[in-house]
């Protein structure tokens, strides 16, 4: 009598749904579109290389998730000649309980969630501020859930602290997402 094989389906276990992928939203504007005037260094009333942050949200955080590392940066800006683009926010050990950050985060080397930040301006969110006379920037919004908490202290400027924190992520990156815009400051 011939061997009959079992249908490949009932010879597999069945697979796990793969968890769905982390959702970043920046608040004010759709993804890919113009960031608004008002999170940007020619909002009125801003200090120079300074801006209001916009609200941020994540969702479907990966489990095991210990912290959060926020990057935001302009792709359009080639830093000293090198490939380093400008370093706008970064913001590290975010709880892990954290789904966001509320829109005009204060100034500071440590947020009151005992996040750190840096920006290529100082310890303060930096706003988009491509000049008018060129072509929109891309801004690009990163979220990392990472399986640790990072010990990393904010360094002499932003893009060594960017530096710091990115090596530190390495080999703890448990999901990641992001959120694009485009600015160019309005014509005066």
């Amino acid at each position: 009598m011939p061997f009959a094989a079992a249908p490949l389906a009932a010879q597999q276990p069945a697979a796990a749904s793969p968890a769905p992928a982390m959702v970043l939203t920046v608040q004010g504007f759709a993804d890919g579109a113009d960031i608004p005037v008002k999170f940007s260094q020619a909002a009125p009333g801003v200090a120079p290389g300074e801006g209001m942050s916009p609200a941020i949200n994540w969702t479907n955080v990966p489990a095991g998730t210990q912290s959060f590392v926020l990057n935001m940066r302009d792709l359009d800006v080639a830093r000293n000649r090198t490939t380093e683009d400008q370093a706008h926010w970064v913001v590290w050990n975010i709880p892990a309980s954290s789904k966001g950050m509320t829109e005009g985060q204060p100034k500071g080397a440590q947020l009151p969630d005992g996040s750190y930040q840096h920006s290529a301006t100082g310890l303060v969110y930096r706003g988009p501020g491509a000049a008018a006379t060129g072509p929109k920037h891309h801004y690009i919004f990163e979220i990392y859930a990472l399986d640790v908490k990072l010990d990393v202290t904010p360094g002499a400027d932003a893009f060594e602290s960017r530096t710091k924190v990115f090596q530190a992520m390495q080999g703890h990156v448990l999901g990641k997402a992001v959120y694009s815009g485009l600015f160019r400051r309005p014509a005066p």
